[in-house]
């Protein structure tokens, strides 16, 4: 089984650029353009912040976008809701978020008491489980409990390829200024997947590719579409930079999950989108960058 994983497009209502110069429509078609070679694609796996605005329209072109890629590989699609999504505007323009190739919903929905965007489907035998983290807002996400209990029911019985979960707030933490803005209950995920035939967990949120384990399970965190960031930032500092990036995930029956980043062709690669607040999340101008920024310490012996 191969995977394409995308996270965080970040599509506005209205096209052209964003409030940071970025256009995220042109980025991400950008991106799909410079995959368009992948091979023997199975499943798109699309892991929140679809709409940067919440709205029905960014989450449609983001559909659109996406969805024609999909069709012409044969390829299914997993969709689930960031925080910067709404989840009525993702039902309205994605029903359970689970689509075979040519757009029909074919996910069967968590029970209504979870939240909006849990579901689950089947692709060539494997099952893919979407969780909603959403905390409507906040940047911080959670798993509540009715949900993770219809998880384990779920898990139960092993799929003949196994299980991919996904969800948009990843239980890792790529620094100190995301610990507070990560899955607040990994532990109570980790009690539900552990001894289940999960064979990865599929996040985004932080823009940033890190990996990880979950009860013994592989965590993959793909960097952001519309921006990544950069972890060479000042300590307190949350820097964006432009570079489109996607994962392929391969599922080899002969090995554990491989996860290959590709990241977009652009000569602006690393070119400062934004700086913000690592506590407070409020952007910074850049003059605005602590002293040790600007006066590295000297190396100690």
């Amino acid at each position: 089984m191969r995977l394409l994983h995308l996270s965080d497009l970040h599509i506005p209502r209205q096209p052209g650029p964003d409030t940071h110069g970025v256009d995220p429509r042109a980025v991400l078609k950008n991106l799909l353009r410079d995959c368009r070679r992948l091979t023997d694609l199975d499943l798109i796996v699309v892991s929140g912040d679809i709409a940067d605005d919440g709205s029905p329209e960014g989450c449609a072109d983001a559909r659109d976008l996406v969805g024609a890629f999909a069709r012409d590989r044969s390829a299914a699609q997993a969709w689930c809701v960031g925080n910067h999504d709404d989840r009525d505007a993702f039902t309205a323009v994605l029903g359970t978020g689970h689509l075979d190739a040519g757009g029909r919903d074919i996910g069967q929905r968590a029970p209504a008491a979870a939240q909006v965007s849990a579901a689950t489907s089947r692709t060539d035998g494997l099952r893919v489980i979407t969780l909603d983290s959403l905390v409507p807002g906040e940047v911080a996400g959670r798993l509540e409990r009715v949900q993770l209990e219809w998880l384990r029911d779920v898990l139960v019985e092993p799929a003949p390829a196994g299980t991919v979960v996904t969800f948009h707030h990843p239980p890792l933490s790529v620094s100190p200024e995301w610990a507070a803005a990560s899955l607040r209950n990994p532990s109570a995920l980790a009690d539900v997947l552990r001894g289940s035939d999960v064979r990865a967990v599929l996040c985004g949120h932080v823009h940033a590719q890190i990996a990880g384990f979950l009860a013994g399970i592989p965590v993959w965190v793909t960097p952001g579409v519309v921006t990544r960031i950069d972890l060479t930032a000042p300590r307190g500092v949350v820097r964006a930079v432009r570079g489109a990036s996607a994962t392929v995930v391969d599922l080899d029956d002969r090995a554990g999950p491989m996860f290959h980043v590709l990241h977009g062709r652009d000569s602006d690669a690393g070119a400062e989108v934004y700086l913000a607040d690592g506590r407070t999340w409020q952007y910074l101008d850049h003059e605005e960058e602590p002293d040790d920024a600007r006066a590295p310490t000297e190396p100690t012996s």
